[in-house]
């Protein structure tokens, strides 16, 4: 989910314009908001999934990239719409080290290294 949302919403981008009366011009916000979110919180999720724990840190994760693509649905404007990004870019950023940890602690290392 993460990495195709990071690419996907350039095709939508001047529909999106277009809804919410802006031009296509100032939608780079809504890029350049979740990238940049994911880029800085990323680190930061591999070291909480040790403090809180894997699972809760993926259900967080998952919680809060759905609730931003709520936000993203219902935004009225583009601010509204930056902000929900940056809420999806929080949520996204936790999934992708934290479902890697996931594998890394189900799969026995000698079973991984046989391979």
């Amino acid at each position: 989910m993460q990495s195709l949302d990071t690419t996907i919403v350039n095709t939508a981008l001047p529909s999106m314009a277009k809804s919410l009366g802006e031009s296509p011009l100032h939608m780079h916000m809504v890029v350049v908001s979740y990238v940049l979110t994911v880029a800085v919180m990323l680190p930061a999720s591999g070291w909480l999934a040790d403090k809180i724990g894997v699972r809760n840190i993926f259900f967080a994760a998952i919680v809060l990239f759905t609730l931003g693509s709520l936000f993203c649905a219902l935004s009225g404007t583009l601010n509204q719409l930056v902000l929900a990004r940056v809420l999806q870019g929080v949520g996204g950023a936790m999934m992708v080290p934290v479902g890697r940890l996931t594998v890394m602690k189900i799969v026995p290392r000698a079973r991984a290294r046989r391979r």
